[in-house]
């Protein structure tokens, strides 16, 4: 069972960029990082209006002359203070992501990011580099891997439980965009903004999770070419994608697709990893997040539910375990797992405790990083005419 009772001396002084009133994202981020007393928000940049921030900031129970006007302000102001800001996340459209992270590094702060983390290679090998110099923890959120039965299918592939994998399947194909509702969503709109999004729309607001996902589960599998086609079916977000299928092989041989759509009407969020072996396969969808399909041939499928005995004891699917089997977790336990690992990573940093540091697992600065190289490789056989492309 998760460990309540561990604690810091002092909470990591934190602050937000991004964030403020009516963003989903910035409420799942403040709910998951206060949630286990690891964190304490002191600070904040909420807004792009500084008033309104000021605000939403204060309404918090943020002191109001820490709600800043933007980013540089607080990094400027909080490295003055003794109590100043420790660490930072950024929840902000995807073009001030690079910015903002490269500035936070360079004033000694740590990172939680939303993805993607920039919009080319080079970018994220920087911040990687400049988060090593300074001895600093940049986190990425993805947000779905802190559920546990994703850890427990890591575990079984890893122990063999299916053989040789063959055939990795992914998809995260909603259908809430399937009609131009930016027209009226300013939430969705700078999302199908070049200028803001980058160069993909779908392939980086959802594909990355899913890619992401059989990372996790895989760690030793690496693609070896791609072939991706994608397509705007809303005529008006082109040139970027509101569907894309991708193609990949693997270097050892596996073959594997990923489908990713805004545009799937009817759909929640059909987020779904199936992974087939020689001997078995497993299934996790994230409507369904506690449970994980283990169909081994030539015997009766099996459902496995989170918190039971059966499972692998020794990995995050027993400790990250909030509550009890049959309670249902979800997406806000699973944030909250993710936000404890950042926040014991950038504690053993600040306290000196490097061995612990390099050996926590969480969603770090390489997991941004491959998220970025597939986005690039995914554009580039795409606007090539969907050719296959070396990686």
């Amino acid at each position: 069972m998760f460990n309540e009772e561990q604690r810091f001396e002092k909470p990591i002084r934190w602050a937000m960029v991004g964030g403020g009133r009516g963003s989903q994202i910035g409420s799942i981020h403040r709910a998951s990082a206060l949630r286990d007393g690891l964190f304490q928000l002191v600070a904040g940049a909420f807004d792009i209006n500084p008033e309104r921030g000021k605000e939403f900031g204060t309404n918090l129970g943020v002191d109001p002359h820490r709600c800043y006007a933007d980013y540089q302000e607080m990094f400027a102001e909080e490295s003055k203070c003794e109590d100043g800001i420790q660490a930072v996340s950024i929840a902000t459209p995807n073009k001030f992501h690079y910015e903002i992270a490269k500035a936070a590094l360079l004033s000694g702060l740590h990172i939680v990011c939303e993805k993607p983390l920039c919009f080319k290679s080079s970018e994220a090998e920087e911040l990687k580099t400049i988060a090593e110099q300074n001895n600093l923890v940049i986190g990425v959120t993805y947000g779905y891997t802190g559920f546990p039965m994703v850890h427990q299918a890591q575990e079984m592939i890893k122990n063999g439980d299916l053989g040789e994998i063959r055939i990795i399947n992914t998809q995260f194909a909603h259908g809430f965009h399937s009609e131009e509702v930016e027209k009226n969503d300013p939430g969705t709109k700078w999302r199908v903004s070049p200028e803001v999004a980058g160069p993909t729309y779908v392939l980086g607001d959802i594909g990355t999770h899913a890619y992401y996902l059989a990372e996790l589960m895989i760690p030793d599998l690496e693609i070896k070419s791609l072939l991706c086609t994608r397509q705007s079916f809303v005529a008006s977000r082109a040139p970027l994608e509101d569907n894309a299928t991708v193609l990949m092989n693997f270097t050892n041989n596996a073959v594997g697709t990923l489908w990713c759509s805004a545009v799937n009407a009817g759909a929640m969020h059909q987020q779904k990893i199936r992974i087939i072996g020689e001997k078995a396969s497993i299934e996790w969808w994230d409507e369904h997040p506690n449970q994980l399909k283990y169909e081994i041939q030539g015997k009766p499928a099996q459902v496995l539910d989170r918190g039971m005995g059966y499972l692998h004891n020794e990995n995050l699917a027993v400790a990250a375990n909030r509550i009890g089997g049959g309670h249902a977790e979800g997406l806000f336990e699973s944030w909250a797992n993710l936000y404890h690992r950042f926040g014991l990573a950038m504690n053993a940093k600040i306290v000196g405790d490097e061995s612990l540091a390099e050996n926590l697992w969480f969603p770090g600065i390489d997991a941004g990083i491959s998220g970025v190289k597939f986005l690039e490789k995914c554009v580039e056989s795409a606007d090539n005419g969907s050719i296959w492309v070396d990686y």
